[in-house]
């Protein structure tokens, strides 16, 4: 009986020891090799797998410049331009100074310039009110105000000024991952360069006839054409009852603020306008 019960360990043991011998060399045959540099990368990321990077999230994006060898457009928005000079100088690279950036909202419908016509009585969720056509304004164009870009922040850089029922965002700790651009279904969250010559912004998305836009937001644009008149270097255009203003031509010669007879057009630009 002891010796079947010795004869059946060392059996069993042998057959242990010849599949562990397999089983290390198959995984050495088909083991996928994964570069140091990823995870050196990835521990220079914030780590907040905001996805402003376009990638799933920073391992993703630190997978990506190692596969190309490059961090040529594979910035991380929210680790700013520190971040960007660590990760290019781990890549052998120089780091390019980048446009600065800033989250702007191209609504201006205030409960004082677009004042609320209807009661809205559902889920305050804006995709869901922009889904079912229904908000308490009657721009069908603007802000509804429920704070679905406040939820998607993760940085705690966006809310909705109750006073005046718009999202104001606070510049010092927004990381511009885009986050708020994605959840607002009305398109009205942008991330713009505001160098000089692009610091001057249509702040209106209303598509409606002038007569109906100014009925529904007294700040809205009617498209009249007077900017586009008025700029000398063919940056406003108007299309589809809306002006947009071209940042690349754009001179932030301030001519279309000046005269723009609803104040729609916005700048970041302190200067006077005459």
């Amino acid at each position: 009986m002891s010796e079947t019960i010795v004869y059946a360990v060392i059996t069993l043991g042998g057959i242990g020891v010849i599949a562990a011998v397999i089983l290390y060399f198959v995984s050495q045959k088909f083991k996928v090799y994964e570069d140091p540099k990823i995870d050196t990368i990835a521990s220079l990321l914030p780590g907040a797998n905001c996805g402003g990077c376009g990638y799933a999230g920073c391992r993703a994006l630190a997978e990506a410049i190692v596969k190309a060898g490059s961090t040529e457009g594979k910035a991380c928005p929210a680790g700013g331009s520190d971040t960007g000079t660590k990760i290019a100088a781990m890549m052998g690279e120089t780091a390019t100074a980048s446009d600065p950036k800033r989250t702007i909202i191209r609504c201006q419908g205030s409960h004082e310039n677009a004042p609320r016509k209807f009661a809205y009585d559902s889920i305050t969720s804006c995709a869901f009110a922009h889904m079912s056509g229904a908000g308490e304004s009657a721009c069908a164009y603007g802000c509804l105000g429920f704070g679905d870009c406040v939820k998607a922040c993760k940085f705690d850089s966006i809310k909705i000024d109750e006073t005046i029922g718009l999202p104001l965002v606070n510049h010092d700790t927004c990381v511009l991952c885009g986050a708020c651009v994605k959840a607002c279904p009305r398109n009205i969250i942008e991330i713009r360069n505001i160098q000089e010559n692009q610091a001057v912004w249509v702040g209106c998305m209303n598509k409606e006839k002038g007569v109906d836009a100014k009925k529904n937001c007294k700040v809205a644009c009617i498209a009249c054409r007077k900017c586009e008149k008025a700029c000398e270097f063919g940056a406003i255009t108007v299309e589809n009852n809306l002006a947009f203003i071209d940042s690349t031509k754009c001179t932030a010669c301030l001519k279309c603020v000046g005269v723009c007879p609803t104040t729609a057009i916005q700048t970041l630009i302190k200067e006077q306008v005459s």
